[in-house]
């Protein structure tokens, strides 16, 4: 009857239960059952107590034939041997510290051995439902033991998780993540790769679904209605929504300019600004906020196919944007747009 620790904790299964001697036992964690159900059984004599050396346990019998006449059924077999739900839980409890933060989680071995069957060392595997992440885990566990390449997306839904330190379920796959990397960088810490190979790249991003970075027309408003088009022409001086920081922006920029999230991206300093180099210089994308000659020059010199910077960058000064076209236009640049 003693309830295991995949079982969330519910202090109404907390009580004691009489043994025949008198003593009153207690579960070590908590009873499976309520406390009427076992009340019920007991007086059905349904309940088996066991004297051991640590004091008595007990247990609930199982009849062959129910109520109902008709004999009790046998368990069928799984098809996947050795891997069970509880192999679930262990997996998660030796990242965290042996603490369940979800209930009854994938088991690492069940998704590794499925991937054997439906990928090969190069694939990218999609995981619509990650909850706790288990997908990346068991990844991570058959690039370290055939080196593979194999890369995943994970995508989780925020459902609430009542807990202050994991607010929502994603919060809890992306801690697996940090947890599964930071162990197996420590394993890796000092040893020397095999046969000339490389060590993997362990990092992963996080991105959230959101609105766009960008205010957008209002394409609704009536051409002959000035006071609500001088309204929006004025909420499009400076454009960008609040809050949003630069890395927000990159990354809508990045997708608009048709890169994938996975792309590499490096930030440099050039005359003493930041710009981002996509996918080995085929994109600058530069988000400062004072553009200035040099700048637009320095940019040039590196002749990336294609530059974007933010509109306001240019605020006041007609003739630095001016420039600017001429310039990437002498140094080969296919494309400069402003957002």
């Amino acid at each position: 009857m003693e309830a295991t620790k995949s079982m969330d904790r519910r202090e109404n299964l907390i009580f004691s239960i009489p043994a025949p001697d008198g003593t009153e036992i207690l579960p070590k964690r908590q009873w499976w059952w309520s406390r009427e159900r076992i009340e019920k059984t007991l007086r059905e004599n349904g309940l088996v107590f066991t004297k051991t050396r640590d004091g008595w346990s007990v247990s609930y019998k199982q009849y062959l034939i129910g109520d109902d006449g008709q004999k009790r059924g046998i368990k069928p077999f799984s098809v996947i041997d050795k891997i069970f739900t509880q192999h679930g839980t262990a997996d998660l409890r030796a990242l965290f510290d042996d603490e369940v933060v979800i209930q009854f989680p994938k088991p690492m071995a069940l998704v590794a051995y499925l991937l054997h069957f439906g990928s090969d060392r190069d694939s990218i595997i999609l995981d619509f439902f990650a909850g706790s992440g288990t997908t990346a885990q068991a990844i991570f566990k058959l690039n370290k033991e055939d080196g593979g390449n194999r890369k995943f997306i994970l995508v989780q839904l925020p459902e609430p998780t009542g807990r202050d330190d994991y607010p929502t379920i994603a919060d809890i796959a992306k801690e697996r993540v940090r947890r599964v990397i930071q162990r197996l960088n420590q394993e890796d810490e000092g040893r020397l790769p095999l046969n000339g190979s490389q060590k993997s790249d362990l990092g992963f991003r996080v991105f959230k679904l959101a609105e766009s970075n960008f205010e957008t027309w209002n394409a609704n408003v009536a051409p002959g209605d000035v006071s609500a088009l001088q309204q929006q022409l004025e909420l499009h001086i400076n454009h960008i929504r609040d809050s949003r920081t630069a890395e927000d922006i990159l990354y809508e920029i990045l997708l608009k300019s048709g890169f994938p999230l996975t792309t590499p991206v490096e930030q440099h300093t050039l005359a003493g600004k930041t710009v981002f180099s996509v996918a080995g210089g085929a994109l600058f994308i530069c988000l400062e906020r004072q553009l200035t000659l040099d700048l637009i020059r320095a940019m040039a010199e590196h002749r990336p196919e294609r530059v974007v910077c933010l509109d306001n960058g240019f605020t006041g000064n007609d003739q630095l944007k001016a420039n600017a076209v001429q310039i990437f236009k002498t140094k080969g640049v296919t494309s400069f747009k402003t957002v």
